[in-house]
């Protein structure tokens, strides 16, 4: 049997994933994976239709969720594998966060139009199918619009090969902090998240630790461990080689489970390739096993 897994994929039940459940259970049979985690944004939509999609098509589903947290002002994604997707505790989590999502997106999409880009929140909602988007959506569902490629502002984020990149270069240029449509972040602080982690089922595991967003240290890693901390994503495209063996060594030092994640969306991540990352190992899987809360 194939020994691969991925910890870290997004369906469309996230705001900005492109694939439904079922398809991305059928790609990774194709690819040979014998487990995935499908860990939408705040959102545990894809469950529990998918299990059964795994169980027709060989492949294990470990439920699971990336919550958008915030930790010494940074904003850190957190993993929650083998969750009970029927928790209220968890439940409570998401609702937060989707009452916050909501708010800072309706501010983010006002901010662009007060700088005369033509973008109304009912078309950002019907586009997002009625989920709060995050920056780098609402930046496609811009550019996507045929009447964008008549704004000379937006020509940099549609022409030749930066189209591709269109979505994330935008957000680069205007959601980030101190640009035209910058919002403060509303998430909910990482410690929160782990303190009721237990009580979901979820086995804390840390999202692309070295991500530029979070830049997470030894110190932090030493910190959300005395917090519930039991795993941390060393193998993903956020990394360069050099940061996988540091991480890795920060992991093995600490007793964290280092895991694989490819943290595939589809087209809003042109480099990602769903089954590109074979880091992956079952192992993986059995040691997070052996944390979930008893």
């Amino acid at each position: 049997m194939n020994d691969l897994v991925d910890f870290h994929i997004h369906s469309n039940r996230s705001c900005d994933g492109d694939f439904s459940p079922r398809e991305l259970v059928l790609f990774a049979k194709d690819k040979g994976f014998r487990a995935i985690s499908i860990a939408d944004h705040d959102t545990v939509a894809a469950y529990p239709d998918v299990l059964e999609d795994g169980k027709k098509a060989g492949v294990e589903i470990i439920p699971g969720i990336e919550v958008t947290t915030l930790y010494d002002e940074r904003e850190f994604h957190l993993l929650l594998p083998f969750i009970d997707w029927r928790s209220e505790s968890l439940g409570a989590i998401i609702r937060r966060m989707t009452e916050s999502r909501l708010v800072e997106a309706q501010e983010r999409v006002a901010k662009l139009r007060e700088g005369g880009i033509e973008l109304t929140w009912e078309e950002v909602w019907e586009k997002s199918r009625a989920c709060p988007p995050l920056g780098v959506k609402i930046a496609q569902i811009l550019l996507d619009k045929p009447e964008s490629g008549r704004d000379p502002a937006l020509d940099k984020y549609l022409e030749g090969e930066s189209r591709a990149y269109g979505p994330y270069m935008f957000y680069q240029d205007y959601f980030r902090e101190g640009k035209p449509a910058y919002v403060p972040k509303r998430h909910i602080p990482l410690l929160d998240v782990l303190a009721v982690a237990p009580r979901t089922g979820g086995v804390p595991v840390l999202s692309h630790p070295g991500a530029s967003f979070q830049m997470t240290t030894m110190e932090d890693l030493e910190d959300l461990k005395r917090h519930g901390l039991a795993g941390v994503e060393v193998y993903t495209f956020y990394h360069t080689p050099e940061q996988i063996a540091s991480y890795r060594r920060m992991a093995d030092e600490l007793g964290l489970v280092p895991t694989a994640g490819s943290d595939f969306h589809g087209k809003i991540k042109p480099h990602v390739a769903f089954g590109a990352l074979t880091d992956g190992r079952y192992w993986m899987v059995e040691e997070l096993r052996k944390r979930r809360p008893q």
